[in-house]
């Protein structure tokens, strides 16, 4: 305006009101644990000690750590100095190859052009959700589930679509449910074996069940597998791959789990392509969408080839310790009246059922929880967070005298709020 200074004119504009608006993609994201978390009382009781079963990571107590032979070969690659560049954006060759080794099966064979190394087995899933779906298609998931699903893909704009678990058949997926659900724009079923949340895992007959499905609706199978043969004693695990002979499947896994290293962040995919399925633009799609971060960090994935050989005593002694508290939690509160919990097979997990007409003083699963931390100073998960109303999940890789308190305190919480 004329006659107005410049410093005039920088204060009018200061003033004015900008407002930068956030991408779809942004606000599209959702993740349920936050939302419905955020919103708790998380105040525990001062005089009890928190005894924290919510939080599926299985480094939160010192009782599991990682194999001393994981740790070294990560420092000997730390400090070796090669390895401080970036890698391919799919992984070193010879750690996708040992990847290949670990994850091969006689009736699933691998080598490393069917492996993409990922940020960690939730980066692996982003990929597998991203290079089948497009926006405005749909992919089934499992409820209850692992709500990273749910996640991901509405962040891109894909719908999600929820197939229900059978708690009476031990987590099996209701078929008939799951079939309805598929139409022309169903990119994709995602399975997870063994469970998140339900510590489910299916028998080589159900899988061959869902495989067929899955064939004759010409839907392909991301196959969550991030706890692989982690299973109790006298449960056989069995991988989608080695038992499909014509649906295609992405696996996704990694270390976190099973090598008790979850911030390690290294995931990957599994490329398991029957009848060529995923040749024509799947394979080099995934290239493509790991060149957008560059993959796992460089030193722990050079140092695969060594920590994949950890001894198998040591996983077996993390399922020992694991299985053992599951069978105290599900025990202990068997014996719980209004309680029903679903005793687990595998994974690191149970789901326990809660009757609210036998309760006071709570209406749903996410005040039982929120009440019992703040009474009791012991933290699960309500179920809700996984779609599935009126359960609550406890990790079960937490010390046995800890759980054998916390189960005690859940025990004295129900007979104090029992009408």
């Amino acid at each position: 305006v004329h006659g107005e200074s410049r410093a005039d004119r920088l204060q009018t504009m200061a003033s004015e009101t900008w407002t930068v608006a956030a991408s779809q993609t942004a606000q599209r994201t959702y993740n349920p644990i936050r939302a419905i978390v955020d919103t708790m009382n998380l105040q525990p009781n001062p005089e009890k000690e928190l005894i924290p079963l919510s939080i599926g990571d299985p480094t939160a107590f010192p009782n599991l750590p990682p194999a001393p032979t994981a740790v070294q070969a990560v420092v000997d690659k730390l400090t070796g100095g090669k390895n401080n560049g970036y890698p391919q954006s799919i992984g070193y060759a010879d750690s996708r190859a040992a990847i290949a080794k670990f994850c091969s099966s006689p009736r699933a064979a691998l080598d490393a052009k069917d492996v993409v190394i990922a940020s960690g087995c939730s980066g692996a899933i982003d990929l597998a959700i991203s290079v089948l779906a497009d926006p405005g298609k749909n992919i089934l998931i499992p409820r209850p589930g692992f709500s990273l699903y749910k996640t991901l893909s509405t962040s891109k704009g894909i719908e999600t679509r929820s197939y229900n678990l059978l708690p009476e058949k031990s987590w099996e997926i209701d078929l008939k449910h799951l079939e309805s659900l598929v139409d022309d724009k169903t990119a994709a079923i995602i399975v997870t074996n063994p469970s998140n949340p339900c510590g489910s895992v299916f028998s080589a007959e159900h899988i061959k069940e869902i495989l067929e499905v899955a064939y004759r609706l010409r839907v392909p199978i991301i196959a969550d597998e991030v706890y692989e043969k982690m299973v109790f004693t006298g449960v056989d695990y069995h991988s989608f791959a080695e038992l499909s002979t014509n649906v295609p499947i992405l696996a996704c896994g990694g270390i976190a789990k099973r090598f008790v290293v979850p911030g390690w962040r290294i995931g990957w995919v599994l490329i398991h392509d029957r009848n060529d399925a995923f040749k024509a633009t799947v394979r080099q799609g995934l290239v493509q969408l790991s060149q957008l971060i560059l993959g796992g960090n460089s030193f722990v994935q050079a140092a695969l080839p060594a920590l994949l050989e950890t001894p198998a005593a040591y996983m077996q002694g993390n399922m020992a310790h694991i299985q053992a508290a599951a069978m105290a939690c599900y025990e202990g509160l068997t014996r719980v009246p209004g309680l029903t919990p679903v005793m687990p097979q595998g994974a690191m997990y149970i789901m326990v059922g809660i009757d609210m007409g036998q309760f006071k003083d709570f209406a749903d699963d996410r005040a039982f929880c929120q009440k019992l931390l703040t009474e009791q100073s012991v933290f699960c998960l309500p179920a809700q967070i996984f779609e599935y109303p009126n359960y609550f999940r406890i990790v079960t890789t937490v010390p046995l005298d800890k759980m054998s308190t916390a189960v005690e305190r859940i025990t004295e919480f129900c007979d104090a709020h029992r009408k």
